[in-house]
């Protein structure tokens, strides 16, 4: 009977050390006593390493842009075709020097630019020779991971290069009850380097912070409250003493009913 009442009262606690208060769960909560900085530029995603690009260029006389284009005879280093035939336009990768193959025009530095930037560049060289071309950049690549307490952790394909820390979240089902919203840890590559940076979904100024938009392969990562830490570790020591308790009983029985 004492080891019922012990089993018990060890349940109570456990159940009232998993409870999270009200200040522990709710974002920016201090949004009516912030006043955000005023947003000065838009954001634009740079093309790093390893990135694929979609890149078309089309113009009144499809056959003199034609060489600018990508065909299967030029796959090859740096060039690949994708199955889908939703997504079935050749891609450029982004090598090791931050250049990619281009048709006609040769290798290009492409490395730290954005998308417009490399828009312009090309329209400029290939207006040289082409009358009132169109070029149409896009990222093939454009991933984040999300790991730890959210619903659905994994690897997600955004569908644009501006995509905030919510709307990453958002695809991951949001965070579970039991994350820790004020330390949440971005894992990013900043030249060539393996940076790490802490984000507090509790303070206001997360939305005009310079990590508020991420960018392509970066990896968010959701630990556990300290709490759910704690009731993990609680409710596995409990579960070790009734399997103990049980086994040794039935050995007991065992040895008795012989």
């Amino acid at each position: 009977m004492n080891n019922i009442k012990i089993l018990a009262l060890s349940a109570v606690l456990l159940a009232a050390s998993s409870c999270a208060t009200y200040k522990d769960i709710i974002y920016f909560q201090d949004i009516d006593d912030v006043q955000l900085a005023p947003l000065t530029s838009e954001f634009e995603a740079v093309i790093k390493k390893d990135d694929r690009l979609t890149i078309v260029v089309s113009g009144p006389d499809k056959s003199v842009t034609a060489p600018y284009n990508l065909t299967l005879s030029e796959l090859g280093n740096g060039v690949s075709s994708n199955s889908d035939p939703e997504r079935s336009t050749l891609s450029y990768l982004v090598d090791a020097d931050g250049n990619i193959d281009f048709p006609t025009l040769g290798s290009i530095h492409v490395e730290g630019m954005t998308r417009n930037q490399l828009v312009d560049y090309l329209t400029a060289e290939i207006g040289k020779d082409v009358k009132d071309p169109i070029v149409y950049v896009s990222f093939r690549n454009y991933k984040i991971t999300i790991l730890g307490e959210v619903r659905s952790p994994g690897t997600y394909t955004m569908d644009s290069e501006k995509i905030s820390i919510l709307q990453a979240l958002g695809k991951a089902g949001d965070l579970n009850l039991t994350a820790q919203r004020d330390g949440i840890i971005l894992i990013r590559e900043v030249n060539g380097e393996q940076k790490h940076f802490k984000i507090d979904l509790k303070d206001s100024h997360i939305l005009d912070s310079p990590y508020f938009y991420l960018q392509q392969n970066d990896v968010l990562y959701i630990p556990p409250s300290p709490t759910r830490v704690a009731t993990a570790t609680t409710a596995t020591g409990i579960w070790s003493v009734v399997l103990s308790s049980v086994t040794t009983t039935i050995a007991l029985l065992s040895l008795i009913l012989r």
